[in-house]
C-alpha cells in the first residue's frame, strides 16, 4: 500500500478531530517521497424527487446495459413521466440545487479508502474529460451533451477502460438527484474534482441533455498516449483546440496515475497525484527522463527515483518548439497555468452543447471548505 493510500483516511480523521480545513491538510501532506430562474419551493423538490425515484429506480440501469428495445421504450416513458412531473411541480433547478449536487460529489471524493492514492477525484475528472473529448467540430457530433459513454460500444473503448468505476460512483449521486442529466452530472463531477483537489475555479453551467445509443461516437476520437505532436494536433484540433490549449489540458496529468490493467501504462506523473499543481510541467523539465525497460508499452521514467512516469505524448511537450514554449511558461508560473487550465477545462466540458440549451451564464460553485468558512 502506498503512503498516499494511507494519507486520505488520516487526513479525514485530522479534519474531524481538529477542525482544520481540508485545503490546509492537503497542502501540508501534498507530496509523498521515494528515496530512490425562480426560487425552488421545498415541497416541489420533494414531489419531483419522489416521482423521479419511483420512475427511475427500477429501470434506470437499462440506460447503461440493456440492448432491449422494450427496455429503451420503458426508460423513455419513465423519462417522459419525469419531465411531466417536473413541469407540473414547476421545479426549475437553481444554482443552489446544483451546489447541493456538487457537495455530494465532493464528499464522495475522499471515500476512496485504498483506491489508488486515496481519492476518487482523478478518475471522476477523467470521466468528465473523456465524455466531453469525443467532440468533432466538423461533424458536430460527440461531446458532453448526450453522455453517450453510458452505452456500448463507447463504454468499452480502450481509452475508457476503468471508467466504469467513475460511472458507478456517479450513479450513486444520480439516485439522490434524479432530475440532473448525466451530462451535467459528469461534467459537474469534473469541476468538483478540480476544485476540491486544490485546483482553480472552473466556471460551469447546466443544460446538457441525455441521448440514446444512436448518438454513440466512434472509437479513436480520444488521444493515443503512444503518439507524438502531429497526433495531438489532429485529435485536439478536431475538438477545436490550439497548441496553447493542448498544453494546458495536458496539465490534468498532474493528477492520478496510469494502470497496467487499463491503459497498459503504469505509475503516477507526479509526487502529489491528488493535488493539482504545476509540478507536472516542472518535472518534465527538471527531471532526467529515460525510457523504461519493461514488458509494457513505451513510456519514460524519472532517472532519480524510477517511481514517476511520463507518456510519449507528455514528453513531446519538451521536444516540440511550440508546445515547449507554453509548457515552460506553466512550469515557471502556476498562476498562469491555473488561469489557462480553468478556461480550457470550461471549454472542454461544453463541447457539443448548443448554446441555446444552457439555462444561465456560467456559475462558480463553492468548495466544501469555503462553505464551512
Amino acid at each position: 500500500m502506498s503512503f498516499n493510500a494511507l494519507r486520505a483516511p488520516a487526513r479525514r480523521a485530522a479534519v474531524q478531530l481538529r477542525g482544520v480545513p481540508k485545503s490546509q491538510l492537503r497542502s501540508s501532506f501534498r507530496r509523498y517521497t521515494t528515496e530512490t430562474p425562480p426560487p425552488k419551493a421545498s415541497s416541489n423538490a420533494g414531489l419531483y424527487f419522489g416521482l423521479g425515484a419511483v420512475a427511475l429506480g427500477g429501470v434506470g440501469y437499462y440506460l447503461f446495459s440493456s440492448e432491449s428495445n422494450a427496455a429503451k421504450e420503458t426508460v423513455s416513458a419513465a423519462k417522459g413521466g419525469i419531465q411531466a412531473a417536473k413541469a407540473k411541480a414547476n421545479f426549475v433547478p437553481t444554482q443552489e440545487d446544483y451546489q447541493k449536487v456538487y457537495n455530494k460529489i465532493a464528499e464522495l471524493l475522499d471515500e476512496a479508502g485504498e483506491y489508488d492514492d486515496g481519492s476518487y477525484g482523478p478518475v471522476i475528472l477523467r470521466l468528465a474529460w473523456h465524455s466531453s473529448g469525443t467532440y468533432d467540430k466538423d461533424a458536430n457530433t460527440g461531446g458532453s451533451n448526450y453522455a453517450t459513454m453510458r452505452f456500448q460500444p463507447e463504454s468499452l473503448h480502450g481509452a475508457n477502460a476503468g471508467l466504469n468505476v467513475a460511472r458507478e460512483l456517479m450513479e450513486k449521486i444520480k439516485v439522490q438527484f434524479p432530475w440532473i442529466s448525466y451530462g451535467d452530472l459528469w461534467t459537474l463531477g469534473g469541476v468538483a474534482a478540480v476544485q476540491e483537489m486544490q485546483g482553480p475555479r472552473v466556471p460551469w453551467r447546466a443544460g446538457r441533455v441525455d441521448g440514446f445509443e444512436q448518438h454513440v461516437t466512434p472509437d479513436g476520437r480520444l488521444p493515443d498516449a503512444s503518439q507524438g505532436g502531429d497526433h495531438l494536433r489532429s485529435i485536439f484540433g478536431r475538438m477545436g483546440f490550439n497548441d496553447q490549449e493542448i498544453v494546458a489540458l495536458s496539465g490534468a496529468h498532474a493528477l492520478g496515475r496510469c494502470h497496467k490493467d487499463r491503459s497498459g501504462f503504469d505509475g503516477p506523473w507526479t509526487f502529489s497525484p491528488t493535488t493539482l499543481t504545476n509540478d507536472y510541467y516542472k518535472l518534465l523539465f527538471e527531471e532526467k527522463w529515460t525510457w523504461k525497460k519493461w514488458a509494457g508499452p513505451k513510456q519514460l521514467e524519472d532517472k532519480k527515483t524510477k517511481t514517476l512516469m511520463m507518456l510519449p505524448t507528455d514528453y513531446v511537450l519538451t521536444q516540440d518548439k511550440s508546445f515547449k514554449k507554453v509548457a515552460k511558461s506553466y512550469a515557471d508560473n502556476q498562476e498562469i497555468f491555473f488561469k489557462d487550465f480553468s478556461a480550457v477545462v470550461a471549454k472542454l466540458f461544453e463541447l457539443g452543447v448548443p448554446t441555446a440549451q444552457f439555462a444561465s451564464d456560467p456559475w462558480e460553485l463553492k468548495t466544501l471548505d469555503e462553505q464551512k468558512e
